[in-house]
């Protein structure tokens, strides 16, 4: 008889404990990624700390790493997404760009924040899976931000115009022909001319994008060109504006 109550007893108890941890697994893991090679942002502790917020609220896993030996096959194979979060410069070896290709060939997902545009410039197969590359800035400024992607994830806090300081790039012509564009800024609200003396521009005309989305290469890649400022990830708008990417990127869904 005590044998068949134990054995119920270790039955009801197993039972609990695969239902609690069911009800507590994450939705999706995500490593943030924030190595640099060249600028070095003095944002990005903000940006850690506003992408560890937002794990909490929206019950995802996130480890934030700046070491690229984590760019291996059997630990990326842990990870839904990958941010690359003000990220510069050359930051991956031969093999870990090759661990990360073959991480989005497998369906994963890419996020990249501001000057992950600005990173690995030598490597035609991220260039492409970010979609365009930084090419100047002008000083950081007020703007009018448009929404032109309302079914995008995440934007469901912004306005259809708002404005909005940030240190806007300018970007090279597409290294994508599949980009769907979410964010744009206007020109005309703030003055685009930049001159670094061998790099000058004055502005990319009528259409100057700030996010986008794509399925590349078997992945999905989400970017935003938004965050320079520490001030920046403390705003709820643009938390949800993350968010939106980071959760299409790693799931595929909310479209």
């Amino acid at each position: 008889m005590n044998l068949l109550k134990n054995t119920w007893r270790a039955l009801i108890l197993l039972f609990v404990v695969m239902l609690s941890n069911n009800v507590s697994a994450k939705q999706f893991n995500a490593l943030l990624f924030t190595k640099t090679d060249g600028w070095h942002h003095s944002s990005v502790l903000e940006g850690v700390s506003a992408i560890k917020k937002i794990a909490q609220t929206h019950h995802f896993d996130v480890s934030w790493q700046e070491d690229a030996a984590q760019f291996n096959t059997d630990n990326l194979a842990k990870y839904d997404v990958v941010i690359f979060l003000l990220t510069t410069g050359d930051v991956l070896n031969a093999k870990q760009q090759q661990a990360f290709k073959a991480f989005i060939q497998q369906g994963k997902g890419f996020v990249g924040i501001h000057s992950a545009a600005d990173t690995e410039l030598e490597w035609s197969w991220y260039k492409e899976l970010v979609g365009r590359t930084f090419v100047i800035h002008p000083a950081i400024q007020t703007a009018k931000v448009s929404v032109i992607n309302k079914d995008f994830p995440g934007v469901e806090q912004m306005p259809s115009t708002f404005l909005w300081t940030d240190e806007y790039y300018q970007y090279s012509k597409p290294h994508s022909d599949k980009l769907n564009y979410i964010l744009s800024v206007d020109e005309d609200t703030y003055s685009p001319d930049a001159d670094w003396g061998e790099v000058k521009s004055d502005g990319m005309g009528d259409f100057h994008p700030m996010a986008w989305f794509q399925n590349y290469d078997g992945g999905r890649s989400f970017y935003s060109g938004l965050g320079h400022l520490p001030e920046n990830y403390s705003q709820p708008m643009f938390l949800s504006h993350l968010y939106g990417g980071i959760y299409w990127a790693a799931t595929g869904k909310g479209l």
